[in-house]
């Protein structure tokens, strides 16, 4: 059977046609950008008498931007750098800690120990003089470091943090750590220092001094040293490290995010309003600001009222937090409906009457507009 030449041409087409879709979905799949966390440097250290990597990431806004940056200094960076970074950028949603340069420091064994150890000194001297003062000259930071040791590291940086009293603000230990008491009792300092420490009961080797280093800390309560020390009797030696890195992140920045209450009797347990004024104006202290009582706080509260159907403290911040109903967030009928059925309901009449009044002439022919009008209906027939 002959072929006609249009026939032909036609699938001609449609194996073309074929064969490029094929080729072009192939094309699409093929690797296009590596995904990079960080930069690797090496330092010549006069101190260490050896050439030492070091790993850095910068925060997504850094080269878009002129502001400084506290750095998370990370002790054996070739297992907890990746961590750091990525516990780092989780908790920057929705906005829990500030952006933070973060720096591993590479080490090996059995040098390691060493340097932990014995020869801490110079450890101490490169970190301070070398690799603090590269981060510094070479960035945008602030005054503002954290360090993260598991370990060995961790008993290095139990003493660092009272002897070295300027060098960082924070400082989270686990699967070890200890001080002598005396290093304990000669600690001062003219501003907070803040240190996480965490163990678990598994890590049958090192728990022990980490109990000891709590004791010690107890009894003798430093000034303006603030600990806290936590078991998780789940974790064992290998694993612990990176929950106690999150947890330990989490502490030091225990009020850089909004107050959020789960109940009630949490919020009065805490002290009320006193304590929520008292709790802006530290964190206005460490963190800037103004030192009041921000809207994501007001309107939590005012949502927790409405949802556990609490009339008394929905009237309460509704009345103490008048301030925001003005807000954008509060700018729609759906929320002027909200507002009048929960009076409404609590027989508030004369608050459903004006919320129901505002949301009807405000938003007109609104979906709540039927709504809001029976709803107007029912409040000035029983006032």
């Amino acid at each position: 059977m002959k072929l006609s030449l249009k026939y032909f041409m036609k699938h001609i087409i449609l194996f073309a046609i074929i064969v490029f879709s094929i080729c072009h979905t192939t094309t699409s799949q093929v690797k296009d950008s590596e995904i990079n966390i960080g930069t690797n440097y090496t330092i010549s250290s006069k101190f260490l008498n050896q050439e030492r990597e070091i790993q850095i990431y910068l925060p997504n806004t850094y080269n878009n931007s002129s502001q400084n940056y506290p750095v998370l200094y990370i002790l054996d960076g070739q297992w907890y750098f990746s961590s750091g970074v990525s516990i780092q950028k989780a908790l920057r949603t929705p906005g829990a800690i500030p952006e933070m340069i973060v720096v591993g420091i590479i080490n090996s064994n059995p040098l390691r120990r060493t340097l932990f150890g014995e020869e801490n000194a110079k450890f101490t001297s490169f970190i301070k003089d070398e690799v603090i003062q590269f981060i510094d000259s070479n960035y945008r930071t602030t005054k503002e470091r954290v360090i993260f040791g598991w370990e060995a590291a961790a008993y290095y940086i139990s003493e660092l943090i009272l002897e070295e009293r300027d060098l960082f603000s924070g400082a989270i230990i686990t699967d070890g750590g200890y001080a002598p008491e005396e290093k304990v009792k000669r600690f001062s300092s003219d501003s907070d220092v803040y240190l996480y420490m965490a163990n678990s009961k598994k890590d049958i080797y090192y728990v022990g001094s980490s109990d000891a280093f709590n004791e010690i800390l107890t009894k003798h309560n430093p000034k303006h040293l603030i600990w806290k020390y936590e078991l998780f009797n789940e974790e064992v030696h290998e694993t612990l490290g990176h929950l106690a890195m999150y947890k330990g992140i989490k502490y030091y920045y225990h009020n850089y995010d909004s107050l959020v209450y789960e109940s009630f009797e949490a919020f009065e347990n805490l002290g009320g309003l006193p304590y929520m004024e008292t709790f802006y104006k530290e964190r206005a202290k460490r963190f800037g600001g103004d030192g009041k009582i921000d809207d994501s706080a007001k309107n939590a509260l005012i949502w927790l009222a409405w949802n556990k159907d609490n009339f008394k403290y929905f009237n309460f911040f509704m009345t103490e937090f008048k301030d925001v109903l003005s807000t954008r967030r509060y700018d729609s009928a759906y929320w002027q409906n909200r507002f009048g059925q929960f009076y409404l309901k609590h027989k508030d009449y004369k608050n459903a009457i004006k919320y129901f009044e505002n949301g009807i002439s405000t938003y007109p022919n609104s979906t709540f507009d039927i709504v809001m009008k029976e709803g107007l209906k029912q409040a000035k027939r029983k006032n």
